[in-house]
């Protein structure tokens, strides 16, 4: 998936595909698009932070979601903070649930 749509080489843990840009984004202004989890990569990725594919998956989604919202680490070192605080901030809400 990540080579089809990236054209990047090798697994990655989360895609996010957005319904609100392109020549069809006027057909559902209300969806922000889609996520996709690799659950082998977030298992992986699990392990070896010693924390739990729920925990990990947690943090993927949002990661994803963020993306959908605008975000993009990839932009800019300011730009991958913000978005790192800002999925503290979820994740820490989340928490509190």
């Amino acid at each position: 998936m990540n080579q089809v749509y990236l054209g990047r080489t090798g697994p990655t843990n989360v895609i996010a595909f957005p319904m609100q840009e392109g020549a069809f984004a006027d057909l559902t202004p209300g969806l922000l698009g889609d996520v996709v989890i690799s659950a082998d990569t977030a298992l992986r990725e699990a392990r070896s932070m010693g924390v739990s594919l729920e925990a990990r998956f947690t943090e993927l989604l949002i990661h994803g979601i963020l993306h959908l919202s605008g975000y993009d680490h990839e932009q800019s070192d300011t730009e991958a903070e913000k978005m790192e605080a800002k999925t503290r901030e979820l994740l820490k809400m989340l928490a509190s649930l």
